[in-house]
């Protein structure tokens, strides 16, 4: 059989119908590279090329290639749930987007969203953090990766999360409902010396004006300006409070950290790949006007 046409993820509906003809699929990762392609190297191209995958995969899900419908019958539950590991990356958006900036606007208004330390009730909090964590960089040694590209992959992810798995998402929703017809999005592969040097560094190439970096800035200032806000007032001004918000302090101090290569790039970088002055600026402004806004 050939490929399955009509969507923009035509390899995985095609991986799924040659499964449900009886087909059995073998995981092989040889050390040698069979082939080898041009991935892009710019995180404005990246983010494009995910948001394709991540809207085609979440509108194989509502078609009649649902693992559910289509599989059923045809391959076990478990093989259906995999699929859908990938075909709900879209909606994976929306929560990510709430733990990314629902816990840093409460620290900054001083609204306690998870229970004290000192509480039972935080066990629970607790070992689903530890136990994801753990268990994460745990299967990623084992696979031979190391804990800095396990960080990276971090990184990326929740920049993936809050910007083109949500437009993936919106995009989709608005196909479902009739307002656009699908577009395949072309993304560039080529780049110029500097950039591939830097790329070649691991240094992340902005370098774009595109709403997703200003959300991308936003967040992470957000996440800045509450969790310096907060210190400040914990330490300094109300310190017996501090025990209520010390997840929340764990939550926004994580994506800071995460957020490290933004902040440089919004303010230290004087390279053609740093974050344009534009950029920074409407950052800064929706930053701070929603951080405002709450606090008065």
């Amino acid at each position: 059989m050939g490929l399955v046409y009509g969507c923009p993820v035509e390899d995985m509906v095609t991986g799924l119908a040659i499964q449900c003809r009886g087909w059995k699929p073998v995981y092989y990762n040889p050390r040698k590279h069979a082939f080898k392609g041009v991935a892009p190297t710019t995180l404005d191209v990246s983010l494009i090329q995910f948001k394709r995958w991540a809207g085609g995969m979440f509108q194989v899900f509502f078609s009649k290639y649902c693992p559910f419908t289509y599989g059923h019958g045809k391959i076990k539950f478990g093989a259906q749930l995999g699929y859908c590991i990938f075909l709900l990356w879209a909606p994976t958006s929306l929560p990510t987007l709430c733990y990314v900036i629902v816990p840093a606007l409460s620290l900054l208004h001083g609204v306690p969203l998870f229970p004290k330390v000192s509480s039972l009730w935080f066990i629970p909090f607790a070992y689903v953090f530890v136990a994801k964590t753990a268990y994460a960089i745990i299967e990623a040694l084992i696979i031979g990766d190391t804990l800095r590209g396990w960080w990276n992959l971090q990184r990326m992810v929740l920049i993936r999360r809050t910007t083109a798995y949500l437009f993936g998402f919106l995009d989709t929703i608005i196909t479902q409902l009739g307002l656009s017809q699908t577009a395949f999005a072309v993304t560039a592969k080529v780049v110029d010396n500097e950039a591939q040097k830097r790329y070649e560094k691991g240094i992340i190439e902005f370098g774009s004006s595109s709403i997703m970096l200003i959300i991308i800035a936003t967040l992470a200032l957000i996440n800045l300006l509450s969790l310096g806000w907060g210190i400040k007032k914990a330490f300094f001004s109300a310190p017996d409070e501090f025990e209520k918000f010390i997840a929340q302090f764990t939550v926004c101090g994580i994506i800071v950290m995460l957020n490290l290569p933004v902040y440089e790039a919004l303010f230290f970088r004087s390279d053609k790949g740093r974050i344009p002055s534009s950029v920074t600026f409407r950052s800064i402004v929706i930053a701070s006007l929603a951080c405002l806004i709450l606090t008065y």
